[in-house]
């Protein structure tokens, strides 16, 4: 478990990580550079789930050596089914992390929702859904390595 206690803000208790593969974790179906090393740091604190369209038919392969549950979504309303899924593992303690449209209800719902912008950019009301921002996913994932960096960024 993470526990953050933001300013203003309020406590976070986190127990998961939720996040979507293409476009999050990969560009083009490839998982970045530097993904993998902080995903194995931060399993020893929390849950990682990664929950996707698998647009490229990769996912699988990608991260068959990390330690996170990987769940592909059949076609359908993906933005409800990762809604869903949040909900169902318990959207008080997850943090979600994602870019696309089918990622804004699993963000809004989130405790705390990440918006990620990498090459294919990233839909405006996924990112009007999350409390932070960021450029990159190793960014993004160090904000729950470094923590002050998140309270620097959502304390008021």
């Amino acid at each position: 478990m993470i526990s953050i206690s933001v300013p203003g803000y309020g406590a976070l208790q986190l127990k998961y990580l939720v996040m979507d593969y293409n476009g999050t974790l990969a560009v083009d179906g490839r998982l970045l550079e530097g993904v993998s090393a902080r995903l194995q740091q931060l399993s020893g604190q929390l849950e990682l789930h990664v929950v996707t369209a698998d647009t490229f038919g990769c996912v699988q392969n990608a991260l068959d050596h990390m330690p996170c549950t990987v769940h592909v979504l059949p076609l359908g309303d993906q933005a409800r089914a990762k809604e869903n899924y949040i909900r169902n593992l318990g959207a008080e303690w997850t943090v979600a992390m994602g870019n696309g449209r089918n990622d804004r209800l699993m963000l809004a719902v989130a405790a705390l929702g990440i918006g990620v912008i990498l090459a294919e950019g990233a839909c405006g009301a996924t990112l009007a859904a999350a409390d932070v921002v960021c450029r990159s996913i190793e960014d993004a994932l160090d904000l729950l390595l470094f923590p002050q960096r998140l309270i620097a960024t959502l304390r008021s």
